[in-house]
């Protein structure tokens, strides 16, 4: 089934006629428990709509923190 997100705010990174990338804050309730996350999205129009093609989910600044020094650390390599 898919996920219900309350969006509390969006940043979109770009967006082309045919791609669209956004990072989402949003809330999801689950057995009476809501939690916020922050979720990077990548759709692809298709079809006459938007489908998502990524999705990029942390629900804590730590998980956050130990997925941004893995990437900074590759990003250093380009």
């Amino acid at each position: 089934t898919d996920e219900k997100i309350n969006v509390i705010e969006t940043i979109d990174i770009f967006k082309t006629k045919r791609w669209w990338k956004s990072v989402v804050l949003g809330e999801t309730t689950f057995e009476g428990r809501t939690r916020k996350s922050v979720s990077v999205y990548l759709w692809q129009w298709k079809d006459g709509q938007w489908k998502r093609i990524h999705k990029l989910k942390e629900s804590s600044r730590e998980d956050w923190e130990k997925t941004k020094a893995a990437v900074d650390k590759l990003v250093a390599k380009l």
